[in-house]
């Protein structure tokens, strides 16, 4: 069963040759969202109320604003500084993935947070705790009795409003959705960039609206990488040796500024990112004008950052 899903994405490559589609999607520009929902996940999201010491918040690892929905650290900092199992993947666009953490062991955005909540390196947070401080908290009584209309506030109505906020972090009419748009063009050297994506089989992976975040793959499938036990790949989840080194593809949208790359942060620049995945994943040195060229192409995915607002 587990073959499968290194199966099915070669597939899209043989139907994009076969029929012209083109199995990477453009952002859509707005979703639906309820605001006032999304207000108040975004000033939980902001809250460090929400860690255990009062220390951290979701943004704390999440810089929406100048750091591409990450913390551009190698491996994340969390409770107390103490350093974590894995590099921070971003929370822009995350809304499309199908499965969230490196591992895909939470199955929607509501099941992330709360095993955030949960983690001891992370916001370490009881829910017993979780939900007294916030129903001692005059402002969120107020704002979750006007919007759900609950006099007592839940752990599970605490994640519903910041995933709805999440909704919001979407990066539209980046310059490669306004080129599968027809708005705008590529330059040549782009072009160039985004065949050579397409005939290394990059595309394979790295598919969808999210340009990736759709399926599992290993790390190392062609090269081996060296396995350690500590970073949280599938074989965490199911025990199976044919999992381990095997993630969760990251997205590729913005992936100019969410350096560093990979599970364990090892890869400080999209030129780094791109050789080393080359020759892990399908055992190949790319020239460097080919690495350039790639890179290149990446840029485009760079999308409408949100605002900062105070």
């Amino acid at each position: 069963m587990a073959n499968i899903l290194f199966i099915i994405p070669f597939l899209l490559i043989i139907v994009k040759a076969s029929t012209g589609f083109e199995v990477i999607k453009p952002i859509p520009e707005s979703i639906p969202v309820n605001k006032e929902k999304a207000y108040l996940g975004k000033l939980l999201f902001h809250d460090p109320i929400l860690s255990k010491d009062g220390t951290l918040s979701c943004f704390s690892c999440h810089d929406i604003y100048k750091k591409c929905g990450t913390d551009h650290l190698p491996l994340a900092k969390g409770m107390g500084g103490a350093e974590e199992n894995a590099n921070t993947l971003t929370v822009l666009n995350a809304i499309f993935n199908f499965a969230f953490f490196w591992n895909g062991r939470a199955q929607n955005p509501k099941e992330q947070i709360i095993f955030v909540f949960r983690n001891p390196l992370e916001l370490d947070i009881s829910r017993k705790e979780l939900e007294r401080r916030i129903n001692n908290h005059k402002l969120y009584k107020q704002l979750f009795k006007k919007i759900y209309g609950v006099d007592y506030i839940t752990e599970d109505l605490v994640a519903d409003a910041i995933v709805e906020f999440e909704k919001t972090l979407i990066t539209p009419n980046s310059k490669f959705d306004l080129y599968l748009k027809g708005k705008m063009k590529l330059s040549k050297e782009e072009e160039e960039g985004f065949k050579l994506f397409k005939e290394y089989g990059c595309i394979s992976c790295h598919n969808g609206i999210n340009v990736g975040g759709n399926s599992f793959q290993k790390f190392g499938a062609v090269i081996p990488y060296k396995w350690k036990p500590w970073f949280p790949d599938r074989y965490k989840l199911t025990k199976n040796d044919f999992d381990k080194n095997v993630y969760r593809v990251p997205s590729l949208r913005n992936v100019e500024c969410t350096y560093p790359y990979f599970h364990d942060g090892s890869a400080k620049t999209l030129e780094e990112a791109v050789r080393k995945m080359a020759y892990h994943n399908l055992g190949l040195e790319l020239p460097d004008e080919e690495v350039k060229l790639i890179v290149k192409f990446l840029k485009t995915l760079t999308g409408e950052l949100p605002k900062y607002e105070k």
